[in-house]
């Protein structure tokens, strides 16, 4: 597995001349980009999530759209439409934005849920419909959303099918005093400029190699008692969905991928069941009334489950 991992060290080298720190977050981008997942970045303004998906456009040799989202933005706007051309009398389309290989889906939580919906589809089935025709879109393809907090004015909260599309959502957080200061001495003048290091083909070929991976039984019924508690608990309304189950394995496998394995283990379950699955939970009355939040919540049903013994 050695030879898989020069590709995501080329791309994380080239990401951290540009942020700073955020190793993890940088992680689990590659992880989903492995894949062919999406990631939901959810933060405060002025963090960088809009620089970090940047910085990744800008290492893949691939094509790249940015969709701003607003509130009076179109699901047209996002997945195209078609005219009559008077001339020639003919149909035409016009592709949407989401018609690139990287999407940046930037503010999408400041968008009415009727546009947000526009990306169910394609995020779900690598395709777009217009007018009763389905396009497919370039390969690899992968949706890197940004949102902020809901408690934010303006917002709308993302509909429980918009997040379960989601591989994982994770959140960037405040730089530590050294890696601020880091910022401020790299970016004293202009800002570094970086050039691809990976083509889309590279990445085809990385994500034909995670199925090399393999992910034993004891760690796939691992995965299933987690998803299983969440459905079971009094504190949670809405547990993970099977799209979540496959979710978390193929995350693991992508993660014991970059660490230069051909199997997956428990250990690699347990570091990315937070991300890959609390965004799928919804939590009941009673838990919302006491404050707690979906990843106090799976830490505890996860330290009652037996953790299996790989070799």
């Amino acid at each position: 597995m050695e030879k898989t991992n020069t590709l995501p060290e080329r791309i994380r080298e080239n990401i951290g001349k540009v942020i700073v720190g955020k190793e993890d977050a940088v992680e689990m981008i590659l992880i989903a980009l492995i894949c062919g997942g999406h990631i939901l970045i959810e933060d405060v303004p002025g963090l960088g999530k809009t620089t970090l998906v940047q910085a990744l456009a800008k290492s893949l040799d691939c094509s790249f759209k940015r969709i701003q989202f607003t509130p009076d933005l179109l699901p047209s706007d996002v997945v195209g439409y078609s005219l009559y051309n008077l001339k020639t009398g003919e149909k035409e389309v016009s592709p949407g934005a989401v018609m690139a290989q990287l999407v940046l889906a930037d503010e999408l939580n400041r968008t009415s849920p009727k546009t947000q919906s526009a990306l169910l589809e394609v995020m779900q089935e690598s395709r777009v419909t217009i007018d009763g025709e389905s396009y497919p879109v370039p390969q690899p393809f992968i949706v890197l959303a940004t949102e902020n907090p809901v408690e934010q004015t303006g917002t709308f909260p993302l509909p429980e099918a918009q997040l379960d599309r989601f591989l994982m959502r994770i959140s960037l957080g405040y730089p530590d005093a050294g890696e601020e200061l880091q910022i401020l001495s790299r970016f004293r003048g202009s800002s570094p400029e970086i050039g691809p290091v990976a083509s889309a083909e590279e990445i085809l070929a990385l994500r034909r190699e995670l199925e090399s991976v393999t992910c034993a039984r004891p760690v796939m019924e691992y995965i299933i008692e987690i998803v299983a508690a969440t459905r079971k608990s009094q504190l949670i309304d809405l547990g993970v969905s099977p799209r979540g189950s496959i979710a978390l394995m193929k995350a693991s496998m992508a993660r014991a991928m970059l660490n230069g394995r051909s199997y997956t283990l428990p250990d690699d379950v347990q570091a990315l069941a937070k991300k890959v699955l609390c965004h799928r939970l919804v939590l009941s009355r009673q838990a919302v009334l006491g404050r707690m939040t979906p990843e106090e919540i799976l830490s505890d049903l996860m330290r009652k489950i037996r953790v299996p013994a790989v070799q």
